[in-house]
């Protein structure tokens, strides 16, 4: 095989590398990355880096000598510019970069907000880098004031630590509950319960009207309800885009990311893409999985196909979050639900199990690592659980695996 080209540096570039080599390429391999770091972990951002729980070093998920011994050459720092699709080359650091595939793993941005209601301001923050949580970090004192805009995943674990470092903290949800698009009404009742118990001034149904603030720095925050709260910084979780900008100026289809077919091909000849920028064919629509599972899962079977392997990538959603003592693992996707079975419940594990026409389709397991290891394997394998089982907190769920 030829020359590989790499476009991002983050979980899915770093799973796909390795598995290249893993499988004998031979060919040179370059990975050009924006950040200055090489490829690192996402997730602890949020969580135990931001608690200063996890040095910076533990972030990586190679050492650089991985690389250097891999013969795989980071290009950090210096952003792709353009991409030929016709002449096969990407122009970056100032130089042109030839290659005989091109692989797109430019993962994702966080939403931010608009400039005109005051999001350009001094103080407001998004969690996305590593510079932005380095940046953040030094907010979180004990005492200071701040608003969380947005109750999704990363939004509500930004609230557990604040929470947790003993600062004072306002979430506002616009939609009538926390966790609205992503999980069922019990599991937002759940963790609404959650925080409001470590103290959180959770709000949903309003949003942010706007920002003000005083020489350029963020100081109060007009919400929806016709409140206005003083606040020392912001941070903003409401969501993320796929970064897609370099591959539509290539001229590549974007649909919900830059498209792919099953095997994980672009529009443009020999131009892959994997990771949370990519979309890929499922159930008669292209599925865009922002997680760590998939980064890693597609980019090894984007891998593999560059290799010959000609395999379709067929995905096992999983994802985790933690918030104060409680790991959520869930499994699968919910997607049109009609039923949802609650196992077991007070202070202990507890975990809903979500079903579609009587068929078992996800979960979502607190502190209940044996319910989601069933469960997901139920799930991958294409079975089911009985309902009346599932909600008996004395059933043994191992049964239903021998099912």
């Amino acid at each position: 095989m030829g020359d590989i080209v790499v476009i991002g540096a983050g979980q899915a570039a770093a799973s796909l590398v390795a598995r290249l080599r893993g499988k004998g390429h031979e060919g040179a391999i370059t990975v050009i990355g924006a950040e200055s770091e090489p490829p690192y972990q996402r997730p602890p951002l949020s969580k135990a880096y931001l608690l200063g729980e996890m040095d910076k070093d533990r972030l990586f998920l190679r050492p650089r000598s991985f690389y250097d011994d891999q013969r795989i050459t980071l290009l950090l720092g210096e952003p792709a510019v353009s991409v030929d699709t016709t002449a096969r080359h990407v122009i970056a650091a100032g130089r042109e970069i030839a290659y005989d595939d091109l692989v797109f793993c430019t993962g994702s941005t966080p939403r931010t907000l608009p400039e005109a209601i005051g999001g350009r301001l001094e103080g407001v923050c998004v969690v996305r880098g590593i510079a932005d949580v380095d940046a953040m970090r030094p907010r979180f004192t004990p005492g200071a004031r701040v608003l969380i805009v947005g109750g999704g995943y990363i939004g509500l674990e930004a609230a557990a630590v604040a929470a947790k470092l003993g600062l004072k903290v306002t979430l506002v949800e616009m939609a009538d509950r926390i966790l609205q698009r992503v999980a069922a009404p019990q599991t937002s009742d759940w963790f609404r319960a959650l925080h409001v118990a470590h103290g959180v001034d959770l709000r949903e149904g309003v949003g942010l009207g706007r920002l003000t603030g005083s020489d350029g720095r963020v100081t109060a925050a007009d919400l929806t309800d016709g409140s206005t709260l003083p606040v020392d910084f912001v941070i903003v979780g409401v969501g993320i885009l796929p970064e897609t900008a370099l591959a539509e100026a290539s001229g590549i289809a974007i649909e919900n990311g830059i498209r792919t077919d099953e095997m994980g091909r672009t529009s443009a000849p020999n131009v892959w893409a994997a990771g949370d920028c990519a979309s890929f064919p499922h159930e008669g629509r292209q599925m865009r999985l922002e997680s760590v599972g998939n980064a890693i899962d597609q980019a090894e079977a984007v891998a593999d196909n560059l290799m010959g392997a000609a395999a379709p990538y067929v995905p096992k959603p999983w994802f985790w979050s933690d918030q104060y003592d409680v790991k959520l693992q869930i499994a699968g996707l919910n997607t049109g639900y009609d039923q949802v079975v609650v196992r077991a419940g007070g202070d202990g594990p507890v975990s809903h199990w979500y079903y579609r026409a009587g068929q078992l389709i996800a979960l979502d397991a607190m502190n209940d690592p044996r319910a989601f290891m069933v469960g997901k394997r139920l799930i991958e394998a294409g079975k089911s659980a009985d309902p009346v089982v599932v909600g008996d907190a004395g059933a043994d769920l191992k049964a239903l695996l021998r099912a």
